[in-house]
């Protein structure tokens, strides 16, 4: 479970991606930018993931952020498809895309999720299933990209991994 109020917990920025993954208050947050809150305390000095669309980043660049690995070598992981569960805000009239990749060690990744423009001004509830048909360990990928309006975000929080894996 990681909620990101001291660290990234693990999870790790991708080096082949155009930007990275901000840890975050709304407290710091310029006015309308992300969410007023964050998911786990619901205070605005709570702490989340963000990326948001900016003069620094052009439409379609890339934001990726990545679990550390699940092995596939847990018998339970393996009987049975283990869940991320998370929570997401994207809200802005210009917002990019969020997707969510499923990927093995040997680098084959399999979309998860794919949400393009504005979802709402709230934090919503997520729960994916991680298909356990292969022997082969992986990681959670998280992929924002940015959109064209400049104070457009999308934002991140509360990361848990079923118990099975």
């Amino acid at each position: 479970h990681c909620n990101f109020e001291y660290d990234f917990c693990g999870w790790k920025q991708d080096e082949n991606d155009d930007f990275d993954w901000s840890l975050r208050t709304s407290s710091t947050a310029r006015l309308s930018t992300g969410p007023a809150t964050d998911h786990t305390l619901q205070e605005p000095f709570g702490h989340y993931i963000f990326i948001k669309s900016s003069f620094f980043q052009l439409p379609g660049q890339k934001a990726r952020i990545s679990s550390p690995v699940l092995s596939r070598r847990n018998k339970n992981c393996k009987v049975s498809e283990g869940v991320i569960i998370f929570y997401y805000h994207m809200y802005g009239a210009h917002i990019g895309s969020l997707i969510v990749y499923q990927r093995t060690t040997l680098k084959h990744e399999r979309i998860l999720l794919n949400l393009t423009g504005n979802q709402g001004n709230f934090w919503q509830r997520k729960a994916l299933i991680l298909p356990g048909n292969e022997n082969e360990d992986f990681q959670v990928v998280f992929e924002g990209i940015a959109g064209k309006g400049p104070k457009d975000g999308i934002a991140l929080d509360d990361l848990t991994f079923s118990r099975e894996c």
